[in-house]
């Protein structure tokens, strides 16, 4: 009879954790196409040749041209979309069980706990 407990206990933990992977595949995939689409355009690159420095007449003719200008920084990251506190809890109350139904050992569960709690 515990053979069948567990596995079935097996089962459902198997269940629950695909379930779990899919939906936070599907979230991170959405989080990631709105990201992209929140990221501003690309300015359009010149297609004409810069113009030529104004001739100086009291420069140095041995004297190296003067430096590029440095590149402009690229533009901040956008914020991180605010994760649902509910779906956590739900996530840590999932983990909670696995771990009272022997699934997952203490190691496992605090590190899942913690991948959780980090977003």
């Amino acid at each position: 009879m515990g053979l069948l407990k567990t596995a079935a206990t097996v089962a459902v933990a198997s269940s629950v954790h695909g379930r779990i992977q899919r939906r936070q595949q599907a979230r991170w995939a959405a989080q990631d196409q709105a990201s992209v689409a929140a990221m501003p355009p690309a300015p359009p690159q010149p297609q004409y040749p810069p113009p030529a420095q104004p001739h100086q007449h009291y420069a140095d003719p041995a004297a190296p041209p003067p430096a590029a200008p440095p590149p402009a920084a690229p533009p901040p990251a956008a914020p991180a979309q605010p994760v649902d506190m509910d779906h956590r809890l739900a996530q840590l109350k999932q983990l909670g069980e696995l771990l009272s139904a022997g699934v997952l050992t203490q190691a496992e569960f605090d590190q899942q706990k913690a991948r959780i709690l980090n977003g």
